[in-house]
């Protein structure tokens, strides 16, 4: 009975014998070649490649430059300019206004470029043309922009005042980490500050047009009105950026400003 078992011994043996010619190459080749799926071992593996961080430049350009703000800002110069070109055409005025911040939306539209801009300018435009075409007063072409301006100044002020700054919301809510932000000091601080920034901006446009508006000052009110809009509000953007910016971390800074770039692209971080 061992004779059998003896002779298939030796036959496994002949044929991993067989098997071992064969490979031999393939096993050399094996031993001085590094696998083509792992890395040298004396280079470390390569990380996955990490979406390239935001800049400053970036974080502007997201909001939508500087092509945003002439969209909200050249249907009122288009009006002021119109009513004094027609001797005080009041309806032909408001028409070239409305009609100018249309096409900005047109154009926006055929670009397939940001549209949010536009609308709140389109809307904001006609809704001064009716309240001046009702009242058949130019001057009451900028009184929604004054109510506005009050309206939105109260409000950002009482959510600081209570703790709850506005931008901080809008943080939480467009990076959905809800409330996150306000068990950071440094972030309570910057939001605080920045919507703060508004308060003011908002503020000093009362300032200014209020008087004018009430002693009919039509040409001072319309410049004003330029004046503290496009530049002013440029001007407000950077300064809450660079409050913002120096009120926290530049760990925590380059998170936020990534999220809200990335966001306000409509990327996923």
């Amino acid at each position: 009975m061992a004779e059998p078992t003896s002779r298939r011994d030796q036959l496994d043996e002949d044929l991993n014998e067989k098997l071992v010619e064969i490979l031999k190459p393939e096993l050399e080749a094996a031993a001085t070649e590094p696998p083509a799926t792992e890395p040298p071992s004396d280079k470390p593996a390569e990380e996955p490649a990490k979406p390239a961080k935001s800049t400053d430049k970036d974080f502007f350009h997201a909001l939508g430059g500087w092509g945003a703000l002439l969209d909200i800002g050249l249907p009122w110069i288009a009006f002021l300019v119109m009513y004094a070109a027609t001797d005080h055409k009041l309806q032909l005025s408001l028409i070239v206004a409305v009609s100018c911040a249309g096409v900005l939306a047109v154009v926006r539209l055929f670009r397939r470029q940001a549209l949010r801009n536009v609308i709140g300018g389109f809307i904001g435009v006609l809704i001064s043309a009716w309240v001046a075409n009702r009242t058949g007063n130019a001057k009451d072409f900028y009184v929604p922009g004054l109510l506005t301006n009050l309206g939105y100044g109260a409000l950002y002020l009482i959510t600081v005042l209570i703790r709850w700054p506005l931008f901080g919301v809008l943080y939480g809510v467009i990076t959905q980490t809800g409330t996150a932000w306000r068990r950071d000091p440094a972030m309570l601080k910057g939001f605080s500050r920045a919507t703060l920034v508004f308060v003011g901006l908002f503020a000093i446009r009362l300032i200014v047009q209020v008087p004018l508006y009430f002693t009919g000052s039509l040409n001072a009110l319309g410049i004003a009105k330029i004046g503290l809009g496009l530049p002013f509000y440029a001007l407000a953007i950077w300064f809450a950026y660079a409050v913002l910016r120096g009120s926290m971390p530049p760990e925590k800074w380059d998170e936020a400003r990534d999220s809200i770039t990335h966001l306000l692209r409509g990327n996923k971080k």
